[in-house]
């Protein structure tokens, strides 16, 4: 295991859950969010390209450091080494379980 623990974030946002990985994550001085930094992508050892990473790295391509409301959080995990970040679609009527409430079904606009 490295010096530096590599941490899973899985959070909820706008309809969709994303699953991304950061070296940093702590309690914001902003009341009510998370920070996550240094974030970390798969490397691509493969000729076959990702699309749902793809759609993360472009997302997070200029980003040094995102704010992530405390209640969007659906779990954060401290793993041995990064994985491959992904971002998964919710359906109406799917119940997701957030922090500090559990079991919200998500509102649509």
């Amino acid at each position: 295991m490295s010096n530096k623990p590599i941490y899973k974030v899985i959070f909820y946002n706008r309809h969709q859950v994303y699953e991304i990985f950061a070296k940093a994550i702590y309690q914001s001085d902003m009341y009510g969010f998370i920070e996550v930094e240094e974030f970390v992508f798969g490397e691509r050892t493969q000729l076959v390209v990702d699309p749902g990473e793809e759609k993360l790295k472009g997302e997070f391509a200029n980003v040094t450091r995102s704010y992530i409301p405390m209640q969007a959080i659906i779990r954060i995990d401290e793993v041995e080494k990064g994985g491959v970040g992904k971002v998964s679609d919710i359906k109406p009527g799917d119940k997701i379980a957030t922090f500090p409430f559990q079991g919200q079904t998500p509102q649509t606009d």
